[in-house]
């Protein structure tokens, strides 16, 4: 199963691909624009995990993007942001997300939300 990351944060997409690829394959971007592209090249993950706060595209675009696309609108998005505020959460959520986690997080807590995501994908 292949899981796409996308951080500007080289440090944290790292992180987590070290911790998830022990189980998953492991895809990382830096923005936005630059995983939309990957996408739309006919690369299909199984889950997106991303950032809200980058240069190029944030978060909240490549989730509404996704989203209204025909064809990847089914991948599972987990949003991993420092944004602690409802606001946000709300917005990730309406736009498509389908989970919302805080940084910094506990990286076991995101493997077993990643799990249940992929399971109720399957």
């Amino acid at each position: 199963m292949k899981i796409l990351v996308v951080d500007d944060k080289t440090t944290l997409s790292k992180m987590v691909a070290q911790f998830l690829g022990q189980s998953f394959e492991m895809i990382t971007k830096k923005n936005g624009l630059e995983a939309f592209s990957w996408l739309q090249s006919g690369n299909v993950p199984d889950l997106i995990i991303t950032d809200l706060e980058m240069p190029e595209m944030d978060g909240f675009e490549l989730i509404k993007r996704v989203k209204q696309s025909g064809f990847f609108k089914d991948i599972p998005i987990i949003v991993l942001s420092c944004k602690d505020n409802s606001i946000d959460r709300v917005k990730c959520l309406k736009l498509g997300a389908d989970d919302y986690m805080i940084k910094p997080f506990n990286p076991e807590e995101l493997l077993i939300r990643v799990e249940k995501l992929l399971v109720r994908q399957n």
